[in-house]
């Protein structure tokens, strides 16, 4: 029996990934001081991240349910970056990866407190990025949209006019990959299909 999923989320897009599957869930951010952990590796990074946060919405649960964290950080020559600070970081960061390659980790945690048991994965997808002129990115960061992003791009946004291709997945580039998390339901003994006849 599946018990109710529990997103340790914010994210919009994360939210959108898990009803188009048809998964039911609920919101309760964490709330966790990322600046806490720091680390160079971005696979052990994003699995820290993602386990943290969902440990602490675990420990705020009253009834046995499966606490869902992530979190995603592009690796660009070298170096992980997050949410920009600004708008002129956000500037510098295109102007950097424009024409180039980066690799988007998303770390994927489950904690099922019925079991006493926890998981972290992490997906990497690569995202080959076109070259937008300097008037495009300088229009692009008015929206606003990559400020909010890890990575400075939202590939199911308006920054999809500026990613040419991916080699991965998806909606691991989104804020999810939903064939790892179904890999990793089944991991702890559940089917996510099981969702679908709730």
């Amino acid at each position: 029996m599946l018990p109710p999923i529990v997103l340790a989320s914010q994210s919009a897009a994360r939210r959108q990934l898990l009803e188009a599957a048809g998964i039911p869930y609920r919101v309760q951010p964490s709330y966790f001081d990322e600046g806490q952990i720091q680390l160079t590796d971005p696979v052990q990074l994003v699995q820290k991240l993602a386990l943290a946060k969902a440990e602490v919405v675990a420990a705020q649960q009253r009834e046995a349910v499966l606490v869902l964290g992530a979190d995603s950080v592009l690796y660009f020559q070298g170096e992980i970056l997050g949410k920009p600070v600004d708008a002129a970081e956000a500037e510098r960061r295109w102007r950097q990866m424009r024409g180039q390659v980066g690799e988007l980790y998303t770390g994927h945690a489950l904690v099922d407190t019925a079991q006493g048991r926890r998981l972290a994965h992490y997906a990497v997808t690569r995202v080959f990025f076109a070259k937008p002129s300097d008037e495009e990115i300088r229009a692009y960061v008015a929206t606003g949209e990559p400020l909010a992003c890890a990575g400075c791009f939202a590939i199911d946004g308006r920054g999809s006019l500026f990613v040419e291709r991916i080699e991965g997945c998806h909606g691991n580039v989104i804020g999810l990959s939903l064939p790892l998390l179904r890999r990793m339901f089944h991991e702890l003994g559940y089917s996510l299909t099981e969702a679908w006849q709730l």
